[in-house]
């Protein structure tokens, strides 16, 4: 295991950072994660066993001193890192004309600043390895939808992949943006009901992540968009 790559995955304790976590895992590679609920993360060592290559890591993806602690953290447990996949995400469901303001400042953070933060705070180490970086962006930040302010923030980070891969490339770091259709996660439980017609799993989506992950070394996948057959948008 101290030769087997080391993955940092935000917002991990649930859904598709979870899933990919899971996956990462029985690949042999070694695995921290971050998330806001320490419960939650604790409840995911438990279900995997608590295995010697897992490390988990309670902080916010949007404060910049949580984020290269987290960084830190996994470089002193494992002592290299291979990938980041910034995960971490929130949506209100609700639209620029008819929506509550209050709940946007958490949701641009987290979904625009925390993948910013997570690239500053990894790229270092992510130079060492010549490593990647996975961005979780949505089919929202290519298709509009009227007044959703959350496809504005994937609109945000379907630019900061490519903006990020034009820099670092010459570096040797890869970058990918994974933009999933729906899946079925913890992601619509602010929203009340999933929404209608066939969802992807986590672990469907969490195929591609891994996939891309693994690509030979000197490949670099740069946009995967997967729907769940069905989803017309």
């Amino acid at each position: 295991m101290t030769d087997s790559p080391v993955a940092l995955i935000t917002g991990g304790g649930s859904g598709i950072g979870a899933a990919v976590a899971r996956q990462l895992l029985d690949a042999g590679q070694r695995v921290a994660v971050t998330g806001r609920g320490e419960r939650r993360l604790s409840d995911l060592a438990d279900e995997l066993g608590r295995p010697g290559g897992l490390l988990t890591i309670t902080g916010s993806a949007s404060e910049y001193d949580q984020v290269r602690a987290a960084v830190d953290a996994t470089l002193k447990e494992f002592g290299r890192l291979d990938t980041v996949v910034a995960n971490a995400g929130s949506a209100t469901h609700d639209t620029v004309a008819e929506g509550d303001p209050a709940g946007w400042t958490e949701m641009v953070l987290t979904n625009v600043l925390g993948p910013a933060l997570l690239i500053r705070a990894s790229i270092d180490a992510l130079k060492e390895t010549r490593g990647r970086i996975v961005l979780i962006g949505s089919v929202a930040g290519f298709v509009p939808t009227p007044g959703n302010i959350y496809g504005a923030t994937k609109w945000a980070v379907t630019g900061l992949a490519e903006n990020t891969r034009r820099q670092v490339t010459e570096w040797g770091v890869g970058v990918t943006l994974i933009a999933p259709g729906r899946v079925e996660t913890p992601f619509w439980d602010s929203h009340g009901s999933l929404p209608p017609g066939r969802l992807l799993t986590a672990d469907q989506l969490a195929d591609s992540v891994v996939w891309a992950i693994r690509q030979p070394a000197g490949v670099d996948v740069n946009t995967v968009v997967v729907r769940p057959i069905g989803q017309p948008n």
